[in-house]
């Protein structure tokens, strides 16, 4: 098997980054996903810069690993289309604002009379019900709305953004959990099911632990930059050439001793957690004083082996790829470019590690309509007269 997926058909209607992320989790995985397209888009409209020979890299990192079939889902020829290959689909998706897919004819009430056992799941900002469910949402907007904006940043500055596309990523991963659920049910019932997936309820489900301290004490909780509001030291520490996390100190004599602080081991201000956690301030100047006597290198070849707390690394992206470790994992991949160009580009390979079905990235981004005529005939043998009639009428590129 290529994967554990191997065999499952996704018609992916996805676009942007989190629902693409979504279903290249599935293609990783084995399933062969098709992504839709319209025809009329042209290349440099199919994702973000910065461009790389005139690809977008943005495009190029969320659809590894799919085919692409372009189909007109306004025609009349394009519909009737779509419909025939859900007939050999086991999953369709889309992320479009709720009642998209139901105005083009193409929602689940209809798809599913084509295939009871399809899996339809659909990603939206806020999910299909409810007062904001017609509402955008963007990246920023599901981190704002669904809390976690709020968690992060310094206690005295302004809540921000995580750097990463948290609010997409997150929904998208949900939305493949969501998938293989689905599938696994209908393994037992042999029925499809619609499969609702919000960005905003991915980020709350992220702040398990706020909601939880927020029912159970009546707190509020909000920034505090690095900290841990339970645990000291806790964080970032700048060191002689970088940064070091510092967490779970579980041996303070000893760690103080490790960096050259026996005074602060015994300073009654830091000798338990309950007591650092009051005493926050004094503690992390101690700490950083300390600490910006060595490297980060330094400090972790003194510290790791004692196994008296937790200690990493900061890693800029840049150190990732001379990381030794990720490099044996394998955790950094070449993808070739799309279109015959020369080369490849680096993107990080899954981290799912299956002992007898492991996940494989088999291609680079699909070109734009690139396996129309290989979609077609595969799932639905067409001949070629008959996907040239249809790309003649403009159902099809």
């Amino acid at each position: 098997m290529r994967g554990p997926l191997e065999g499952v058909r996704v018609l992916d209607f996805t676009w942007a980054l989190a629902g693409p992320f979504g279903t290249m989790q599935l293609a990783d995985l084995g399933a062969e996903v098709v992504k839709v397209e319209y025809p009329e888009t042209h290349e440099k409209e199919r994702g973000f810069g910065p461009y790389h020979e005139g690809i977008s890299t943005f495009f190029f990192s969320a659809n590894r690993g799919k085919k692409g079939i372009c189909i007109d889902l306004k025609s009349p020829a394009g519909k009737a289309l779509v419909k025939r290959l859900v007939r050999e689909a086991d999953v369709v998706t889309e992320n479009f604002r709720p009642g998209t897919m139901e105005r083009l004819g193409l929602g689940y009430g209809v798809l599913a009379q084509e295939n009871r056992r399809l899996v339809y799941a659909a990603l939206s900002g806020f999910g299909q019900t409810g007062p904001y469910s017609k509402m955008a949402a963007v990246d920023a907007v599901a981190q704002a709305m669904g809390g976690t904006m709020a968690l992060n940043g310094e206690a005295d500055g302004p809540p921000t953004r995580i750097g990463v596309s948290i609010g997409d990523m997150t929904g998208g991963l949900y939305l493949a959990i969501g998938i293989l659920a689905a599938l696994r049910a209908r393994d037992v019932s042999g029925e499809g099911q619609f499969v609702d997936v919000a960005l905003m309820e991915a980020q709350m489900a992220l702040c398990e632990n706020a909601i939880v301290r927020r029912s159970a004490f009546g707190e509020n909780p909000t920034r505090q930059g690095s900290r841990h509001a339970l645990l000291a030291p806790f964080g970032p520490f700048p060191t002689k050439d970088g940064w070091v996390v510092i967490a779970n100190v579980k041996e303070w004599e000893l760690f103080c001793a490790l960096i050259d602080r026996d005074d602060m081991a015994f300073d009654e201000r830091f000798t338990v957690n309950r007591a650092r956690l009051e005493n926050i301030e004094a503690l992390e100047e101690g700490l950083v004083e300390a600490l910006a006597a060595k490297t980060t290198e330094e400090w972790f070849e003194i510290i790791e082996p004692a196994n008296v707390c937790a200690i990493g690394k900061v890693n800029t992206i840049a150190d990732l790829f001379d990381d030794p470790h990720v490099a044996a994992r394998n955790m950094l991949i070449d993808v070739p470019m799309p279109y015959g160009l020369p080369g490849a580009l680096k993107l990080p390979n899954s981290p799912l590690h299956l002992s007898k079905t492991p996940a494989q990235v088999g291609r680079s981004m699909p070109a734009h309509g690139g396996n129309t005529d290989e979609v077609l005939g595969a799932w639905l043998g067409m001949s070629e007269g008959e996907i040239g009639a249809l790309r003649e009428s403009g159902a099809v590129k």
